[in-house]
């Protein structure tokens, strides 16, 4: 049996950033490994410039995501005004970069799930810097304000964290309770879920899943490397639909 960590998310809007070239911002249809990194960071009050502590949070936890609802894609057109790169310039605030003269505009998409939730699990590694019942109390009551992936994406409701003992991921998603304020946004529960997980798994947690639900391994880029210089490394994530 091991001790894991679950918690829910859902919200009107939600984006999870996947790599991104020119002037299209993707979503996945899920949080992965930087998103729940920099939950986590935010609830507990670290900022983004405190790279070792942020490595600590990616690499101290495995995740595990159960999609609940992938809800609809909605694409959003946006125009910004930014000032031209200069060498050596730097601004602080949003009102400097607008102070500075010569602003020009780009042009964005940006993608968004609608209605969507979901469920995380955590389980500590060897190198954990928090213990799963710190990140529950942070969850409950975070230092910063959590968002689903972008600032304009707040959850609608609590994240709900709870302990669960399990000696698979799946008995433990079946074991944590579906929150059922839930019922009354999503438009149909469905009767199969797609379950993500990274690997190796920790000693003594086994996935719960047969060969025939275990569909395939997909590599994502999401896997915090530097936030300053805005680096990712990749990883693989493991997916059964059950």
């Amino acid at each position: 049996m091991t001790e894991l960590l679950l918690f829910q998310l859902y919200g009107p809007l939600a984006s999870w950033g996947e790599p991104a070239v020119g002037e299209y911002r993707p979503s996945a249809t899920h949080p992965g490994k930087s998103h729940i990194t920099g939950l986590l960071a935010a609830a507990l009050g670290i900022r983004r410039d405190e790279e070792d502590r942020l490595a600590g949070l990616a690499h101290g936890y495995g995740l595990a995501v159960r999609i609940d609802a992938e809800g609809e894609l909605l694409r959003d057109y946006h125009t910004t005004q930014v000032p031209p790169k200069r060498r050596g310039q730097q601004f602080h605030t949003r009102r400097e970069e607008m102070a500075s003269g010569g602003l020009y505009t780009i042009l964005s998409q940006r993608d968004y799930r609608v209605k969507a939730a979901w469920t995380c699990a955590l389980w500590p590694k060897e190198t954990a810097p928090y213990s799963l019942d710190d990140l529950r109390q942070a969850l409950q009551r975070p230092r910063f304000t959590l968002y689903l992936g972008r600032k304009s994406c707040p959850p609608a409701l609590p994240l709900n964290p709870r302990l669960v003992q399990a000696g698979s991921l799946k008995a433990a998603f079946d074991g944590y309770p579906f929150d059922e304020m839930l019922a009354e946004h999503l438009v149909q529960r469905q009767q199969k879920r797609r379950y993500c997980w990274e690997e190796p798994l920790t000693p003594g947690l086994a996935t719960g899943f047969g060969e025939t639900e275990r569909l395939w391994r997909v590599p994502r880029s999401d896997l915090p490397g530097s936030r300053i210089r805005w680096q990712f490394a990749s990883r693989d994530e493991h997916q059964a639909m059950a």
